[in-house]
């Protein structure tokens, strides 16, 4: 065991001690147990001494024994609703995988933007963030990594080696596909877990529902954004690749879209439910204004989905369906339960007016309400880069909300660049497992993502202010 795994595996428990059994009062009774009970999540979240998903069930143990909630209460968390839309995305995302359908979309896009050196690196950033909308960003860059290295191998055994020119190259498409799966994420409320969080909570705490349409409306906005000013960063101005010539990668992708066939049967049923699925969430603002006794959720479209992969069959003489239930032992179950420790700390944080009085003391502070905004992006973007961005928006998104209303300002105008903030950590190998996994390609040195990380953070932190003065405020 690592050693900051060794001091977080005692360290939390003996701060929980500490805070619990102080001889004075922090707070109030509960606010002291809440108080305790995050500082020994956040110190598990941020060495990761134990998975993080098991971190996510202290307040199912600690908040009855300390009288902070009943159980009941505290396990409604689990089971809330935006766990529910989040487990049908992962089922939906799961079905694209077993039927190869996610590699298929991949290599099409690729094809589709050209060959030239900077046109396939547009084409390999586009094709990751198309599938970051709707898989897990981790899936859509092990998806694209061996398709890149296949197309960087092209360059290294051509006649004149692995020039600079070349090694740009490689950087270029390593990094955009890494940046790209971040950026991708942010687009949809199922895209990245912090957006599904941020949800949970609203939904939750404050009855603020936000459909999955209204997110895309300028969550897609801003992924795009964002995407350009990665390519642009990377291609025109740190790692040009001018000068590369190379007429093999069309038929290296022609090559692998040849092995997966012609679209199957299997392929086709997957993209139809899917489809389907996208439309209702896209559309149901409207279908429930024509048939108001309906209601129809986000949750109820997304199950209705995930239900039809295991229940309409593909072929009934054989009885086969595209997914069985021995399938979901891939699914990302720990993601789930750490939605619902995230959303039971929320919930023990407002209960026991911990968010109360984070609210009256910024209303106390004279600090300008935009300095206040911007240093809440900076943090929790770049405390993204050291430590989960799930466990970050639980612990900091009812913080956040307190200080939205201390401010007099709408929660959502500050909560959502906040959360956004979460997505876009660029910097460092560790913060996202996008960047993990290109930088353990060997193509990718550090200071050469913290090089290109840094600015692109920047430019990040000041579009999400720009979205907090103006383009929020548009849809709320």
């Amino acid at each position: 065991m690592q050693i900051s795994k060794k001091i977080g595996l005692l360290l939390g428990p003996t701060l929980f001690s500490i805070i619990q059994f102080l001889p004075i009062s922090l707070v109030s009774e509960k606010g002291d147990a809440v108080i305790a009970v995050a500082v020994w999540m956040v110190i598990w979240w941020i060495t990761e001494t134990v998975n993080i998903a098991v971190t996510a069930l202290l307040p199912l143990i600690l908040f009855p024994l300390l009288r902070v909630m009943p159980i009941e209460d505290v396990g409604a968390n689990y089971g809330s609703p935006i766990i529910f839309l989040f487990f049908g995305g992962f089922i939906l995302a799961l079905a694209l995988e077993k039927v190869n359908l996610h590699r298929r979309i991949a290599l099409t896009i690729v094809k589709l933007t050209g060959t030239t050196p900077e046109k396939v690196v547009l084409g390999f950033m586009l094709a990751t963030a198309f599938m970051s909308m709707w898989i897990s960003n981790t899936a859509s860059t092990v998806v694209m990594l061996p398709i890149a290295i296949s197309v960087i191998k092209l360059l290294m055994d051509d006649k004149d080696g692995f020039t600079k020119g070349d090694k740009n190259f490689a950087l270029s498409i390593m990094l955009g596909v890494a940046f790209a799966a971040n950026a991708g994420g942010i687009a949809t409320v199922i895209g990245t877990p912090p957006n599904s969080v941020l949800i949970g909570l609203l939904e939750n705490q404050y009855n603020i529902q936000i459909s999955f349409l209204t997110w895309m409306s300028f969550g897609l906005p801003f992924s795009i954004l964002m995407i350009t000013f990665v390519y642009f960063v990377l291609v025109k101005w740190m790692f040009p690749c001018k000068g590369i010539v190379f007429t093999s990668s069309t038929n290296l992708i022609d090559q692998e879209l040849e092995k997966l066939g012609k679209i199957s049967f299997e392929e086709k049923r997957v993209l139809t439910i899917f489809a389907i699925t996208v439309f209702l969430w896209i559309t149901r603002t409207l279908i429930n204004g024509v048939f108001p006794g309906l209601k129809l959720s986000d949750t109820i479209i997304s199950l209705l989905g995930a239900v039809a992969l295991f229940a309409i069959p593909l072929h009934v003489k054989k009885g086969t369906f595209v997914l069985e239930w021995s399938d979901t032992s891939k699914l990302a179950w720990g993601i789930l339960i750490l939605f619902g420790g995230g959303l039971a700390l929320a919930k023990g944080m407002a209960s026991s007016g911990l968010v109360g009085l984070v609210t009256e003391s910024i209303a106390q502070g004279n600090l300008p309400v935009l300095l206040t905004v911007s240093l809440l992006i900076v943090l929790m973007l770049f405390m993204t880069e050291l430590m989960s961005n799930v466990a970050l928006v639980a612990v900091l998104g009812p913080v956040v909300a307190g200080i939205a209303i201390g401010l007099n300002i709408p929660i959502l105008n500050l909560l959502i660049p906040v959360t956004m903030a979460s997505s876009c950590a660029f910097m460092l190998p560790m913060a996202t497992p996008p960047n993990a996994i290109v930088f353990a390609s060997g193509y990718v040195k550090v200071n050469q993502m913290v090089r290109a990380g840094i600015v692109l953070n920047l430019i990040a932190v000041a579009l999400l202010i720009l979205y907090y003065k103006f383009i929020i405020p548009f849809f709320f």
